[in-house]
Parts: C-alpha cells; structure tokens; sequence
C-alpha cells in the first residue's frame, strides 16, 4: 500500500498543511498556533481552572506546564487562586492575551469561511461524519487487537 493510499497520510497532511499555515500568520504576532490554540480554550469571563486545560485542549499536562509557564512569560495570561476553592488556580487573559485571542478568532474564521466558500457544505458534512467516525473507531481502542 503506498503512502498516499492511507487515511492517516491525508489526514496528516491536511494537519501539517493547517499547522503550517496557522504557524506562518501567528509568527506575524509574535506566536504560534499552539499559543493561539491555548489562548481560545482560556474562558474569557470566568477563567479556566488549570488542571481543567490539558484534556479540553487534547494535550499532556507536563507539555501543558511547559506552555502555560511560556505564555505567563510573554504577558498573555496571569493566574489567579480560586474565590471558592484556595486549591484551585484559575487562568486568566491579560490584555494582550486578549489582544492574540481575538487575531486567533479572526484567523479561525478567516480560514474557515475560505474553506466554505470552496468546498459545498454536503461535502464537509461527509468530511465531518468520516472523521468522527474515525475517532469513535479509534476510542473503542480495538484497532490491533
């Protein structure tokens, strides 16, 4: 079977593809798309409790310490105990946070909207039913058994 007879060669490369071109405009500002990933997951109103981060974002929590600690550095987040819980430490936007969340919607929609205005809806629903298919296969974690 050759490479690009393979699901995962095109899922991989559509992702790589996404990854780079996400890269490229966050380096316009300074990030990148994994900054701009963690500042869309941070709850603008209420903050985000941090042990709560890592499995909404998909991530490691020790990959997700090294990032948080980043971000803290570059003045995009500050973190803050919980008001009801003194164990719990909440994240929160600064300004600037603020200030690349909102180029990381823009560039969110911006792809998206190109996307949907080249591909019918019909087949990105198709696109969207396959791939969560692909997931709920995966989940049953009975693929090499």
């Amino acid at each position: 079977m050759k490479p690009e007879e393979t699901i995962d060669f095109h899922i991989r490369w559509a992702w790589f593809n996404i990854s780079r071109m996400y890269n490229i405009e966050a380096a316009n500002y300074g990030g990148s798309m994994a900054i701009g990933y963690t500042l869309l997951n941070i709850d603008t109103k209420e903050g985000t409790p941090s042990t709560k981060l890592a499995p909404k974002m998909g991530m490691e929590a020790r990959s997700l310490t090294r990032m948080i600690k980043s971000l803290e550095e570059k003045g995009l987040i500050f973190k803050q105990t919980d008001k009801k819980d003194k164990r719990m430490v909440r994240l929160f936007l600064t300004d600037l946070g603020q200030e690349m969340r909102a180029k990381a919607i823009s560039s969110v929609i911006n792809f998206n909207e190109k996307i949907q205005g080249e591909i019918p809806q019909e087949d990105l629903e198709t696109t969207f039913k396959v791939l969560s298919q692909v997931n709920q296969i995966i989940d049953r974690n009975n693929i090499f058994n």
